[in-house]
């Protein structure tokens, strides 16, 4: 049988930041503490037009230009993101209809905390291989939330990263793939409540590394690799110093998790995190590279993929837009005021 995998990848990103010193400014806070403890600078923050949905489409139609193909050839198209717009509506039609994709194509929103793009990748690479479908868009994408003065006000950002997944014609084949999860409650938001809420420290070691290590050491032995076998490695991405500490303790240097690493200016896309990294790591991948990610989502788990990158690679990179240069240029600084605004934490009386 044909490999199956990648065969189109976009990024998107919107052009708005505000850095760590606005936020701690408002609230008294000590910007070294998340600048150099957390290695968090500043965040990306969507435009008042921007949703999940948006992000979602442009990303999705990058894919789509990458892969050679139009939106009608997607028969399932699936979106990970736990700020969809609407409680009951989904994205998954709005994104499908803007893409071209017919009545047939199967669509649905998923939701596990920031491992909701991974599991939509899963999902719909699944399809693929069981012959259910010819291409199907796994989608992961946020607007995030924090809560004014909280800690996750410093990260919480806006991004997606879509993936189209088929059978031949390959930028990168699914060489193996895992899952690793418990019940482990160190991130929640419940129904109605607008900001999420957090253990606190509880959300590093029960939570955050023993998924990720616990996937990242399974899909290794269930491959027979070691992380000397890899080229680059991929992780969720809360903040800047728990990738590189789950990569020192796995084995891996610090030159292969660097590329994929774009949380100490980007912030924490939650279910955009792990899949925008890839992104970054296949702009400038090469022929027979290996790559692993591993996702994270609170409550708890991990997907683990590895990947092997493939010839035609080199021909799509400059197709669409590649992800670093959205995250390093033509950037939109706000105030701390604007800021709140465009996040709806200021609201005007009616």
């Amino acid at each position: 049988m044909p490999d199956v995998g990648i065969v189109g990848y976009g990024a998107y990103i919107p052009r708005y930041r505000i850095k760590a010193e606005s936020i701690a400014a408002t609230w008294g806070a000590d910007a070294e503490n998340y600048k150099r403890g957390l290695q968090l600078r500043e965040k990306s923050v969507p435009a008042l037009d921007q949703d999940t949905i948006t992000l979602s489409v442009e990303a999705a139609k990058y894919a789509l230009k990458r892969a050679g193909i139009d939106g009608s050839r997607i028969g399932a198209a699936y979106v990970g993101s736990e700020s969809h717009p609407y409680a009951v509506k989904p994205t998954g039609t709005i994104l499908a209809e803007a893409i071209g994709a017919t009545p047939e194509c199967h669509t649905a929103d998923y939701e596990f905390a920031c491992k909701a793009g991974t599991e939509a990748m899963y999902n719909v690479y699944s399809q693929v291989k069981a012959g259910l479908i010819e291409y199907g868009l796994g989608i992961g994408g946020d607007t995030s939330q924090g809560a004014p003065g909280d800690a996750l006000e410093y990260s919480a950002s806006a991004g997606a990263a879509a993936f189209v997944f088929g059978r031949g014609n390959l930028i990168a084949s699914v060489d193996e793939t895992y899952a690793f999860m418990t019940d482990t409650p160190d991130f929640w938001r419940r129904e109605h409540e607008h900001y999420p809420q957090h253990a606190g420290r509880f959300t590093g070691e029960p939570a955050y590394f023993k998924h990720t290590l616990g996937a990242a050491n399974g899909i290794m032995k269930k491959a027979g690799m070691t992380a000397d076998d890899f080229d680059y490695v991929v992780f969720h991405q809360p903040n800047g110093k728990f990738p590189m500490a789950a990569g020192k303790r796995l084995g891996f240097p610090r030159e292969k998790i660097e590329t994929g690493w774009l949380v100490p200016w980007l912030g924490n896309t939650y279910s955009g995190a792990s899949p925008l990294g890839l992104t970054a790591v296949l702009d400038v991948a090469r022929p027979g590279e290996t790559i692993l990610m591993v996702s994270f989502g609170s409550g708890a788990g991990s997907d683990g993929f590895i990947f092997t990158v493939q010839d035609r690679i080199l021909e799509v990179q400059e197709l669409a837009p590649r992800t670093r240069p959205q995250l390093d240029e033509n950037k939109i600084y706000l105030d701390y005021g604007r800021y709140a605004k465009f996040r709806g934490k200021i609201l005007r009386n009616k």
